[in-house]
């Protein structure tokens, strides 16, 4: 189905969900958000978990079935279309790298080999292993509708658990990669990147300790995360930032002063820009 533009969504856009997290049923999802009937791009992970259904799901112009037991894996900035029957059973998980980030190592979901694109988008179930994540999913629900106290702690830890055991999922139907050297340089980017995000800030410092140009690393980034090598940086800065302001008590001056900012009005107006509200605010509702 063709638009005249391509509509851009945040998790915010489901009913009764966080900016960062969502959980909910299959059946009736397009009556409940008929957007994503259309072609869309995201600013969040999707897992698909179909128990049964019928119709198509198209990811970059792949078209996947829906019909047997298998788990879709749509990630951010993909093209995704969905044509579900009502009566479809299964669970659709949504998060963003935020929402993952916050409490695991900045670089945890960079490690899970499926969500490289090369790697296809979905995987079969056979019906042990459908029954298996029917119950993953249902624990899943149950932590998200109930809501109490330390909920995205135990969502998180549920999310943890299902990303490495899909994992092992793909590795069962997809033969091992040797990594080229691009995505050598890549993965030794991120280890520079968390070691001296703090003092080093401009993609400058990363090239030269690449032995690379400026320019090449960010045509890496680009191919290989879809955002320039600035944005990285800025992404794990603000991570870092969410974190000290979630975990801790420090003064909003304390944690400009502890991540190298100028000053703290200067760290406000980042924040605000990468985030969309202040510090206070996120502080205050998380």
């Amino acid at each position: 189905m063709k638009t005249e533009e391509i509509a851009v969504l945040s998790v915010g856009m489901f009913q009764g969900g966080s900016e960062y997290c969502w959980v909910g049923d299959l059946e009736h999802l397009l009556e409940k958000f008929p957007l994503l009937e259309f072609p869309n791009k995201r600013r969040f992970y999707v897992l698909m978990i179909i128990e049964s259904a019928q119709g198509t799901a198209v990811i970059d112009g792949n078209r996947l079935r829906l019909d047997h037991p298998k788990i879709i894996c749509i990630n951010p900035g993909s093209i995704f279309s969905l044509e579900i029957n009502r009566k479809a059973k299964g669970t659709m998980l949504c998060f963003t790298e935020d929402f993952f980030s916050i409490r695991y190592n900045n670089n945890a979901l960079s490690n899970f080999t499926f969500l490289e694109r090369e790697y296809g988008s979905y995987v079969r179930l056979t019906e042990e292993k459908a029954r298996e994540w029917e119950q993953l999913s249902a624990f899943m629900k149950g932590e998200y509708t109930g809501q109490q106290k330390g909920a995205d702690s135990v969502l998180r830890s549920f999310l943890n658990i299902m990303l490495c055991k899909l994992d092992r999922e793909f590795s069962h139907v997809v033969p091992l990669m040797k990594k080229n050297t691009y995505e050598e340089k890549i993965k030794q980017f991120r280890s520079l990147l968390d070691e001296h995000f703090v003092a080093h800030k401009t993609p400058a410092f990363y090239a030269s300790r690449l032995n690379i140009t400026t320019n090449y690393l960010n045509k890496l980034c680009g191919k290989y995360h879809g955002v320039s090598t600035g944005e990285l940086i800025r992404k794990r800065i603000t991570i870092e930032a969410q974190r000290l302001l979630h975990y801790t008590v420090l003064p909003i001056a304390d944690i400009a002063k502890q991540l190298e900012f100028e000053s703290v009005s200067y760290f406000i107006t980042f924040f605000k820009r990468s985030v969309g509200t202040t510090p206070e605010n996120f502080r205050k509702n998380h």
